[in-house]
C-alpha cells in the first residue's frame, strides 16, 4: 500500500536542493514552482512517514496486549489514527487540479433583482472576503461598479495566500467551486410589503495567471480610456482614468475603474485578462482531453443556481452535493468551511472513483 511514495522521496530531496540554488531565487516565477511542488511533496512525506510510525506502534501495541490487556487501550486509539491518516495520504496522492495552488480572481455580477440583487453580490463580497481573513489570506478588489443603495452591479476581488500554503488549502483550490449563481431568498430592503423576493447573483472564479504563464502581444489589444462612473452613472473623476482593454483575438473584454490612477487601471485590467485567458485555455484544454472540469454558470439564471440562500429560514442549501444547514447567519459571515468541504469531499470522491475505474 502506498508503494508509490517512496518514489516521490528523490523528486523531493532534488527540489530541496534547488531551494537552496540562488539561481532558482532570482526567478520569481520558478521559486513559486517550485516552492509549490516542495510543499506539496512535503505533505505527502510527512504523512506518509507519521502513517508508517502509527502502523508500527499499532502492531506492537497489538503484541503486547496479549501479556497486558493495558495495551488495548492504546490499540483502541491507534486504530482510527492509522485509518485517518491513510486517507489523508490517499486524497494526497490523488490527482489535483494544476491551478489547486493559485490564488484565485472572484468575480461577482449582480444578475435579477435589481438592487435586491445588487445588494446581495456586496453580501456574497463580504462573505468571501471574511472567508479570505479566517484563512490568513490578503484580499484586494480590484474593480467594481456600485449601486445606488450601496451594492454591487460587478466587482471583482482578487485573494491571495500568504507564503506558500498546503495543498488543497490555497484560494483556488477551495473557492473553485464557488464558481455559478447564487439565489437569494429574503424581504428586500425596498419591499414595503414584507414579501420574500427571490433574486440571483452570479459568481465566476478563475486562477490567478502569472506573466510567465499567459503570452499577450501589444498588437492584439485595444486599449480605450474613459472617465470612471459611480452609481446613476455620475462621473466620479475628472479625469480619463478608466481603461478597457480588449484581447482582439478572443474578444474578450476587461475594463477597469476603480483606481484613480489611469496606469493602475491598466495593470488591474491586465491581470483580470491573464485570469481569463488562462481559464479560456485550460477549459479548452480539458475538453480535449475529455476531462472537463464542472461548468461554471457564465450567466445570471436563476434556473442554474448551484446554491440557496434562504433568510427567513436562516438556510443554506448546496444544490450540488446537497448540503444543508441552518446556520446561513454564520455562513454570511465567512463560515463557509462546512460548505466548502462538502464540495472538496464530493470532488475528491469522483476524483477516487476515475482511478479505480478508469
Amino acid at each position: 500500500m502506498f508503494e508509490a511514495v517512496e518514489s516521490l522521496a528523490e523528486e523531493h530531496a532534488q527540489l530541496e536542493r534547488r531551494m537552496a540554488d540562488p539561481a532558482v531565487h532570482a526567478d520569481p516565477a520558478q521559486a513559486k514552482k517550485v516552492g509549490r511542488r516542495y510543499a506539496e511533496l512535503t505533505a505527502v512525506l510527512r504523512t506518509y512517514r507519521e502513517w508508517q510510525q502509527v502502523g508500527d506502534d499499532l502492531e506492537a501495541a497489538r503484541e503486547l496486549a496479549g501479556d497486558d490487556p493495558t495495551f488495548a487501550d492504546e490499540v483502541a486509539s491507534l486504530e482510527p489514527r492509522l485509518h485517518e491518516l491513510a486517507e489523508r495520504l490517499q486524497h494526497l496522492l490523488v490527482p489535483r487540479d494544476p491551478s489547486d495552488g493559485k490564488d484565485v480572481i472572484v468575480e461577482i455580477k449582480g444578475g435579477e433583482g435589481g438592487e435586491e440583487s445588487a445588494l446581495f453580490a456586496g453580501d456574497l463580497l463580504r462573505m468571501y472576503t471574511r472567508f479570505a481573513e479566517q484563512h490568513g489570506w490578503r484580499t484586494e478588489i480590484l474593480d467594481a461598479t456600485e449601486s445606488a443603495l450601496g451594492g454591487y452591479k460587478s466587482v471583482t476581488l482578487s485573494v491571495q495566500a500568504k507564503g506558500t500554503p498546503e495543498p488543497g488549502e490555497a484560494p483556488y483550490a477551495l473557492l473553485k467551486f464557488e464558481g455559478g449563481v447564487h439565489r437569494v431568498q429574503r424581504v428586500p430592503v425596498t419591499e414595503s410589503q414584507g414579501r420574500i423576493h427571490t433574486s440571483a447573483a452570479g459568481v465566476f472564479v478563475m486562477p490567478e495567471a502569472e506573466d510567465v504563464e499567459v503570452e499577450i502581444h501589444d498588437a492584439d489589444l485595444r486599449i480605450d480610456v474613459f472617465r470612471s462612473s459611480g452609481p446613476g452613472g455620475q462621473s466620479v473623476n475628472t479625469t480619463d482614468s478608466a481603461v478597457r482593454i480588449t484581447h482582439v483575438p478572443t474578444g474578450i473584454v476587461v475594463s477597469c475603474q476603480n483606481e484613480k490612477s489611469q496606469l493602475q487601471n491598466k495593470d488591474q485590467a491586465m491581470r483580470i485578462l491573464r485570469a481569463r485567458l488562462l481559464d479560456a485555455a485550460q477549459a479548452t484544454a480539458d475538453a480535449e482531453t475529455a476531462d472537463a472540469r464542472k461548468s461554471q454558470v457564465r450567466t445570471v439564471d436563476r434556473s442554474e443556481r448551484v446554491r440557496t440562500y434562504n433568510f427567513p429560514e436562516n438556510r443554506v442549501s448546496d444544490h450540488r452535493t446537497g448540503f444543508k444547514a441552518y446556520n446561513l447567519d454564520a455562513v454570511m459571515d465567512g463560515a463557509l468551511d462546512d460548505v466548502i468541504a462538502s464540495l472538496v469531499d464530493a470532488d475528491l470522491t469522483e476524483r477516487l472513483a476515475g482511478i479505480e475505474n478508469p
